[in-house]
């Protein structure tokens, strides 16, 4: 799926590193829908994300708005637990979530939409630092930049060579 075109842009203001505008392209035509359930399900992001050594649904049910992951990625050495709660799921749209762990909180918001030849993701990030990460929140914004390009360009790689296709169940869908 994503390809990102580099226009997103980092900026500091209300304590919060702010980056939007990412946008991103597949050429998965027609499978707009299926892009989104494969993003949106959190236990897919070890396949594309290097860092990401585990995720797990932590809520009953279907995936939907109240859906709650527990995370963990590799990062400066050590493993870092997160917990993502989806805030808003408006299938096959709009995603919004709220990531927590010791060293920031980010809500973000993905959103999905058709184009010829493939599906475009735009996506936006408002990164808080916590504790000591606060100290080097300029750092954040370069290195959160070049990660983001690693991850949805490797999630483009794997959905277009057909092994990101995900069959959900009705029960898996709100």
């Amino acid at each position: 799926m994503p390809s990102p075109e580099p226009n997103g842009k980092w900026a500091a203001r209300d304590n919060a590193i702010r980056w939007r505008g990412w946008r991103a392209r597949s050429r998965s035509a027609g499978r707009w829908k299926e892009v989104f359930d494969f993003v949106a399900d959190e236990r897919n992001e070890p396949r594309y994300n290097a860092r990401m050594v585990r995720a797990e649904q932590m809520s009953e049910g279907p995936i939907g708005e109240g859906t709650r992951f527990h995370t963990e990625l590799r990062t400066m050495g050590r493993t870092m637990p997160m917990a993502v709660d989806f805030t808003s799921y408006e299938r096959p749209s709009r995603l919004a979530s709220v990531t927590r762990s010791s060293m920031m909180e980010t809500e973000g918001v993905l959103t999905f939409e058709p184009v010829p030849g493939g599906t475009r993701m735009r996506w936006s990030r408002d990164v808080r630092p916590c504790g000591a990460m606060k100290f080097v929140a300029p750092l954040v914004g370069p290195i959160g930049r070049r990660q983001e390009r690693e991850i949805w360009s490797q999630l483009k790689r794997l959905l277009e060579s057909g092994d990101g296709d995900h069959e959900q169940t009705p029960d898996d869908r709100r």
